[in-house]
């Protein structure tokens, strides 16, 4: 990030409002762009392999990390509040676009679902049952919820 952006993004991060993120372009390359949130600054680009630096993650990339952090702090709190000795979780995703199934044999242009594959891992002295508690949990965290939801982006032009 370059001196310039630097500066700018310490001044625009104390001016967040809380529950506020601003994402800028840096002008270091077409897809690097840096988010702040008012207390950290993270890096997104896309892979070089794309055209991208790989300077950070990529947009699925943070999709899947905060699906991801949201899955294992729900069954954390889940488990510690019922005081089941759950030591670890560990979240592993995958998004991928894939074919409808009920179009898989369409003539026409076919059409892409996104697609979340979610594996976890419960490391942990727990039984079937609680196992299968928490799996039932991991479902119910707010970032899942959002994205299996109904979302409504309203989209402005800055004057």
């Amino acid at each position: 990030m370059t001196t310039t952006l630097r500066r700018n993004a310490q001044a625009l991060r104390a001016s967040i409002a809380p529950g506020t993120v601003i994402v800028a372009s840096t002008g270091t390359g077409p897809f690097e762009q840096v988010m702040l949130d008012g207390r950290h600054t993270l890096t997104a680009d896309e892979p070089k392999a794309t055209g991208g630096g790989d300077a950070g993650p990529g947009p699925y990339e943070l999709l899947l990390m905060a699906l991801g952090s949201c899955t294992s702090m729900t069954v954390h709190l889940y488990a510690a509040r019922k005081q089941w000795p759950l030591e670890q979780v560990v979240v592993r995703l995958r998004h991928q676009k894939v074919h409808a199934k009920d179009c898989a044999d369409c003539e026409e242009k076919p059409t892409l679902l996104d697609q979340i594959d979610c594996e976890l891992e419960f490391i942990g002295v727990l039984d079937a049952a609680q196992r299968t508690r928490l799996r039932e949990i991991a479902d119910k965290c707010p970032v899942h919820r959002t994205l299996t939801s109904k979302i409504d982006i309203r989209t402005t032009v800055a004057a």
